[in-house]
């Protein structure tokens, strides 16, 4: 058991000791069923507060040899599954949170150095004798490891694109990280020891430039969450029996917070269900998480047509909107479609997929 690599559980028992838990484990029926195929590169990106990490670490605490989660999971939907022993905690897991290591590194400049000679100690230690000194990276280690041992990995990272978003202005500190994951995750020797990539965070894999390096990975966001959509906040049914259980007026709560359609799946916020039902009171709570003096500065670009699309999202309307031109990043703008694609990926609007049309939520 590591820091980085197959870590234990107990982050995930931290989730599953809450007041309040909704099982999402069916996830793990699709990333079992994916498991060592070309579908098995997966990015999954939703808005802040919407359980990306909660993901992360059941995904950890299921596959890590550094635990034993059969009393974990058993009870949970996974549990029924026909997949469930044949990977649980079957696989060496690297678990990175970016955010994290951003701080511990004490500097974005240093976080790839700091996460590369981190995990590389760690699977030197784990697996003595296999990583001559000559192999100076993660993935390298990881190919050494896999030929001797036939190990293969499970990689997961957290907030995979803090640095693509708070470091647009410093190209140098952002080509060594996409060099690290293309190293990673590119071509055809990590398909040899990587079994499973789930990336999650914010924005979904930056287009143009950095495309090559990730452009292997199946990508569900806000704008297309696919087959995903159910695990991205909570459903209908779901919040049926929270206010059943917590005596709370279904109708007062659809309306407060029923704003998100993925794939024809009407999903609501996790963070304010959870908060209106512990706490009694409708409010905006997802939105105090976060400042409008965040996306002031995108409004105020004030591309033609922009602000008359907020107000007509303002009065209840939706505005058409183009989201194939966005960069995935924060300065790339060139219209107001690429303003309005960024909001949707913040959460701050929704999107029809089949009118292509953006509306405020909740």
């Amino acid at each position: 058991m590591g820091r980085f690599v197959n870590p234990d559980n107990s982050a995930f028992q931290v989730a599953l000791n809450s007041e309040i838990y909704i099982d999402k484990t069916g996830l793990l029926r699709y990333t079992n069923k994916v498991m060592n195929t070309k579908q098995a590169w997966i990015c999954s990106s939703r808005p802040r507060r919407f359980g990306k990490s909660i993901t992360a670490d059941m995904l950890t605490a299921y596959y890590s040899r550094g635990c034993q989660s059969e009393t974990m999971f058993g009870g949970l939907q996974i549990g029924k599954d026909d997949s469930f022993r044949m990977h649980l905690n079957q696989y060496d897991v690297i678990h990175l949170d970016i955010q994290w290591c951003c701080m511990d590194a004490q500097g974005a400049e240093n976080v790839t150095a700091y996460i590369n000679d981190c995990v590389l100690e760690e699977l030197k230690h784990i697996y003595p004798g296999m990583i001559s000194d000559a192999v100076k990276t993660v993935y390298g280690a990881m190919s050494c490891i896999c030929a001797a041992a036939g190990r293969k990995f499970v990689v997961i990272i957290d907030e995979w694109d803090v640095l693509i978003r708070d470091e647009a202005a410093n190209p140098e500190i952002q080509e060594e990280y996409i060099d690290f994951l293309r190293g990673m995750f590119k071509g055809t020797e990590p398909t040899k020891f990587i079994g499973l990539a789930y990336l999650t965070g914010i924005l979904p894999i930056k287009k143009i430039r950095t495309q090559s390096a990730l452009n292997n990975f199946d990508e569900f966001t806000m704008l297309d969450a696919s087959v995903l959509a159910p695990y991205v906040g909570f459903t209908e049914e779901e919040v049926r029996r929270l206010c059943v259980q917590y005596h709370r007026e279904y109708d007062q709560v659809k309306r407060w917070y029923d704003g998100y359609q993925l794939t024809g799946i009407q999903i609501y916020n996790p963070n304010a269900v959870v908060n209106t039902m512990l706490k009694g009171e409708l409010q905006s709570y997802w939105s105090r998480t976060g400042t409008y003096e965040s996306i002031r500065p995108f409004i105020n670009m004030n591309f033609d047509g922009l602000k008359t699309s907020i107000l007509t999202m303002l009065s209840g309307d939706s505005a058409e909107v183009r989201v194939s031109s966005f960069q995935n990043d924060l300065v790339s703008f060139k219209s107001r479609d690429d303003v309005m694609t960024l909001l949707i990926h913040l959460g701050y609007l929704a999107y029809d997929q089949k009118k292509q049309m953006a509306y405020i939520p909740n």
